[in-house]
């Protein structure tokens, strides 16, 4: 009888210590998954954090595209008034020169100017300066010798002639003088129209230019927030996988210091 006591607190003893190697591994592990766990939290409530700072951004991002997109309409809307501001010069600048052709040629129908437009206009002091320049400048070069040089030269003698009675004419001429008058000031406003239409083209083009550009951000700051939030689906998955270890592990303490408890009450 006494050897089996004896061989039952050798038992006894001997669990005891296995019991208390196991408790010892157990609230080692344990300690390990909660720091894991504490870990993976952090690195939750960072992930968390920088996602919704690039959602933030991303909403802010979204906000410029819409204004962008905006000025842009505005603009493109601008530029199409301003043609036509410029359509209505052009015709005033025409209807100007129309009436100074006229003026300049009043046995001339305007009729048969338009049936003879590219074949035969009529002379006007701008057609006539430029054939006495060119043939001037041809001269100069010496493009024209013998009977041809005598040629040009009277129809370079007979072109000056023409204009001094032209410049003559118009001189004297008020409703020409009101034309030219009238020609310049279209022309400023063709000028000033076309001017317009350039500025406002310019600023459609910057805010399209702006638009496309904060749109690429767009995209650049979503496809970061897209990747956080993978990271924090991970870092809450990794978390609660620690948490579950931590939890069984304490249980397992608690069992096992229950055994020892009660191992040495008996």
């Amino acid at each position: 009888m006494g050897i089996l006591c004896e061989q039952v607190r050798r038992n006894m003893s001997e669990m005891k210590e296995i019991l208390e190697e196991r408790r010892k591994m157990v609230d080692e592990k344990a300690t390990k998954y909660r720091t894991t766990r504490d870990e993976w939290n952090q690195k939750t409530k960072e992930n968390t954090a920088a996602r919704n700072e690039l959602n933030s951004e991303v909403r802010e991002l979204i906000v410029q595209v819409k204004e962008q997109r905006e000025i842009r309409e505005q603009m493109n809307e601008l530029v199409r008034e301003k043609k036509s501001a410029r359509q209505e010069a052009n015709g005033k600048v025409r209807e100007a020169k129309s009436i100074i052709d006229q003026s300049s040629n009043p046995t001339q129908p305007q009729s048969d100017n338009r049936s003879r437009r590219g074949r035969d206009r009529p002379e006007t002091i701008h057609s006539l300066s430029r054939e006495l320049n060119r043939l001037e400048s041809e001269f100069e070069r010496g493009q024209h010798t013998g009977k041809n040089e005598t040629k040009v030269m009277k129809r370079m003698k007979d072109i000056s002639s023409k204009l001094k009675r032209m410049k003559s004419a118009e001189d004297s001429n008020d409703d020409l003088k009101d034309a030219r008058e009238s020609l310049r000031k279209a022309i400023e406003l063709q000028d000033m129209a076309h001017e317009e239409v350039q500025k406002a083209a310019q600023a459609a083009q910057e805010a399209h230019d702006l638009m496309l550009q904060w749109n690429k951000e767009v995209d650049k700051q979503r496809d970061k927030a897209e990747s956080c939030h993978r990271e924090l689906r991970r870092s809450k998955k990794e978390a609660d996988k620690s948490h579950h270890l931590y939890i069984v592990s304490l249980r397992c303490l608690h069992s096992i210091q229950d055994i020892l408890n009660a191992m040495k009450g008996s």
